[in-house]
């Protein structure tokens, strides 16, 4: 009777002892035990990495601006030259951003040039809704000198217009593609500009024709008055950049350049060699170079 009573106690120990495992290891697979299931094999499961936010490859390009983006004064004076454009040309000698990103081929075939001489940021909705009949991946956006380069200081397009517009212009391009990317460029320095022409002859001949007067006309002019208007001119110039570079960080899909073309030192060679204002072929180049970087980056 004993004995009975000590084996009984015996399988009970053991049956308690593997309920016991059975509840603190119900959290574990291993051995030969069987893979989870249903709810719980989807959080066994590692997450599948997101889709990047921005798409270093786009597989077609529209240009949206100014001058600067026609190729204006790059190959003969006083006329447009889009195959140097910086967006979408398809000069060797500048290697566009359309076919640093495409190849020349498809650039030839997938990259539309919309910029206009002589545009300011208020036409460049319309411009917008141009290109967005193309459906294109990534739209680059040029523009602001014209709205500082007026016929006086006083003329100069407002902070609060310029932001206006450009948010204007965006809203135009969401509204139809959400998911395009969007380069922004900066505005260039325009100082620096007028300080690398007004010794030339040549070029003050042409900037009479009305090149960018609010900055550029008495060029050998260094009155107290003469510079303070160079110079409100040029803080503008660096609002408009605030406002492209605020504006653009409301978009997930938008980048802007950081100030990289207004920091960049324009120097003889990069300058038309007829206005001394717009760039050359060679400025044109730097142009691509930099919106490569920040596209690719």
């Amino acid at each position: 009777m004993r004995k009975r009573r000590q084996v009984a106690r015996a399988v009970l120990a053991a049956v308690t002892a593997g309920a016991v495992l059975g509840v603190a290891g119900c959290d574990a697979v291993g051995g030969n035990s069987p893979a989870p299931s249903g709810t719980e094999a989807q959080s066994a499961r590692p997450s599948p990495k997101p889709t990047p936010t921005w798409d270093r490859s786009p597989a077609s390009i529209a240009a949206v601006g100014d001058s600067i983006t026609t190729g204006f004064d790059a190959c003969t004076v006083l006329s447009d030259c889009p195959e140097v454009s910086w967006a979408t040309g398809s000069s060797a000698q500048v290697d566009s951003l359309a076919v640093r990103l495409l190849g020349r081929t498809k650039a030839a075939q997938r990259s539309w040039n919309y910029a206009v001489t002589g545009a300011r940021m208020a036409d460049v909705a319309g411009q917008m809704a141009r290109a967005v009949a193309r459906e294109p991946e990534l739209v680059t956006v040029m523009a602001g000198a014209n709205d500082a380069c007026r016929d006086t200081a006083d003329a100069m397009t407002s902070v609060a217009d310029f932001r206006t517009q450009f948010e204007d212009a965006m809203g135009t391009l969401r509204d139809a593609l959400p998911k395009s990317q969007v380069y922004v460029a900066s505005v260039p320095n325009l100082m620096r500009l007028w300080e690398q022409g007004r010794t030339n002859p040549m070029s003050k001949q042409v900037w009479k024709l009305g090149i960018c007067p609010s900055m550029l006309s008495d060029p050998d002019s260094l009155t107290a008055l003469a510079n303070q208007r160079r110079e409100s001119v040029q803080e503008r110039v660096e609002a408009y950049n605030k406002v492209l570079e605020e504006v653009c960080a409301k978009d997930r899909r938008c980048r802007f350049d950081d100030g990289a073309v207004y920091e960049f030192r324009f120097g003889t060679r990069q300058l038309s060699q007829w206005d001394w204002f717009h760039p050359s072929v060679n400025g044109q180049a730097r142009l691509a170079e930099i919106a490569y970087r920040t596209v690719t980056n």
